[in-house]
């Protein structure tokens, strides 16, 4: 990695970066590196560039690729964050000093992190592009984490699983997550990487004439049809991903459908619908497999139509069909947010992002509860999420194993108090039953109902609705125990 190749990208990417004030900030963080040699034999600035060259490989503003240069100056070396401030201005500073801040504790398993996590929705609530930094410092990590010793190997990366890549993954910023987690699922599962590995090798092979094939007769049809293609590519499943859906699907493969994709980035929504109704009309879509993201968009912005078709010799290769803003926004998310704007903190990145980041920065002040904060953050954060619908089609986003009670309540507090039933998909069922992705939720309530049942709290899964139960539920139940006025 050179300056030049961070100049390379730069131009490519088309980013407004003034190159005199980028190599006045190379030059500044070389000399005070200077002599550093990292475990991997390697210089330090390497580690600098690499960074630096990642964020603009993310499509990230001036001061968040500057600040990547220059992240570990004051931790590492003599220079200041005042020199940095003096020299690069405030914003760069802000975004060095919110790095710096993160600290380095050891990671010892999400329960005994808890301090190093409210330090971090902290940093995010100030500026997300703090965190998409610490993105870009750890993938460099990971990918020389070799030089380290074993212990320190795991450490580093489990916490990457468990921390980083779910919090990429909320973010929308599909490259990262995918980079981060298959970085280090070599090192926390080796013999599972392996075999996933192997698995995906063959699969693939099996399949490159299939794809070859169904890209040919695609391209072909969209050419007599006046559709222009702006690219047309495959691409694998992520192997952390695949082992993830191997491990649901008690490691049959045959019943994981989106192995191999086929992507087609086509100029307009209109010209989406169109590809999607020739490719149906050249290979049999498998039933149910059919995806609307573009009506329907998940919760962290993803917006593609998906369809999973059979080929010609039988094989299942899934086609995913997006608008080049929706491909950036796919594979970049809420970095994505930063390339054409001149605004930079949190000002400038959708409501949906902001919400979330906002709720996060909230937790951090809940400190009497330790142990009721960290379930609501392996909840809420950390674990798998599924997507219902509303009946008036809004997606609402869940954590796996959510039922009725917590959408009633995610809805509205009224909903939630006067539930007494639910339909799901049109059929009746019980409120504490899990939801599923994809399931359409109707809350049938009693207008005459008082409140909410203090059962609830056995099963439901998200903070919101048990805080919402329990506020309700309290004073309820002391005037149950104190039936008589009291005596003044």
């Amino acid at each position: 990695m050179t300056f030049s190749t961070l100049l390379a990208t730069i131009k490519k990417n088309k980013l407004k970066v003034d190159a005199e004030l980028l190599e006045l900030a190379y030059g500044f963080a070389k000399e005070a590196h200077h002599g550093q040699i990292r475990l991997s034999g390697e210089p330090y600035i390497t580690h600098s560039l690499v960074t630096a060259n990642t964020l603009a490989g993310l499509r990230m503003d001036e001061p968040t690729i500057l600040a990547g240069l220059l992240h570990d100056v004051p931790e590492d070396t003599p220079r200041t964050l005042n020199d940095i401030r003096e020299n690069f201005g405030e914003e760069v500073a802000m975004l060095v000093e919110g790095i710096t801040k993160l600290g380095k504790l050891k990671y010892r398993g999400i329960d005994r992190y808890i301090e190093n996590l409210r330090k971090m929705f902290v940093a995010m609530s100030s500026d997300i592009r703090t965190i998409i930094i610490k993105f870009a410092d750890r993938l460099h990590n990971l990918e020389t984490l070799s030089a380290l010793p074993q212990r320190k190997q795991i450490r580093i990366a489990q916490e990457t699983l468990e921390i980083y890549a779910p919090i990429a993954h909320r973010l929308g910023i599909g490259v990262l997550r995918t980079a981060l987690e298959d970085a280090a699922f070599k090192y926390v599962f080796p013999k599972e990487y392996e075999r996933v590995t192997s698995l995906i090798e063959v699969r693939s092979k099996q399949y490159t004439e299939s794809l070859a094939r169904v890209k040919e007769r695609l391209m072909e049809a969209l050419r007599r049809n006046n559709i222009h293609v702006v690219d047309c590519h495959g691409r694998n499943k992520g192997l952390y991903s695949l082992y993830k859906k191997l491990l649901y699907h008690n490691n049959d493969i045959s019943q994981i459908y989106d192995l191999i994709a086929l992507r087609v980035v086509v100029p307009t929504i209109s010209d989406c619908y169109a590809a999607l109704g020739i490719a149906h009309s050249l290979l049999k879509p498998l039933k149910g497999r059919i995806k609307d993201y573009i009506a329907q968009p998940k919760p962290n912005q993803y917006r593609s139509l998906h369809t999973t078709v059979f080929c010609d010799l039988g094989e299942i290769v899934e086609i995913q069909i997006r608008t080049s803003e929706m491909h950036e926004e796919a594979e970049y998310g809420i970095a994505a947010h930063w390339q054409y704007s001149t605004i930079g903190s949190n000002r400038n990145i959708p409501a949906e992002f902001a919400d979330w980041i906002e709720e996060l920065a909230k937790w951090h002040k809940h400190k009497s509860d330790t142990k009721e904060y960290l379930k609501s953050l392996k909840l809420e954060v950390f674990q798998n999420r599924i997507f219902v619908f509303t009946p008036d089609g809004d997606v609402i986003e869940l954590p796996d194993g959510s039922t009725p009670i917590d959408f009633a309540y995610h809805i509205h507090t009224d909903i939630g108090n006067k539930a007494v039933g639910a339909k799901i998909n049109d059929e009746m069922a019980p409120l504490d039953v899990e939801l599923k992705s994809g399931d359409l939720v109707e809350i049938i309530t009693d207008k005459n109902r008082k409140g909410p049942n203090y059962d609830w709290l056995k099963f439901v899964k998200t903070r919101s609705a048990r805080g919402k139960i329990r506020q309700y539920a309290k004073p309820h139940l002391w005037q149950r125990l104190t039936p008589w006025p009291l005596r003044k």
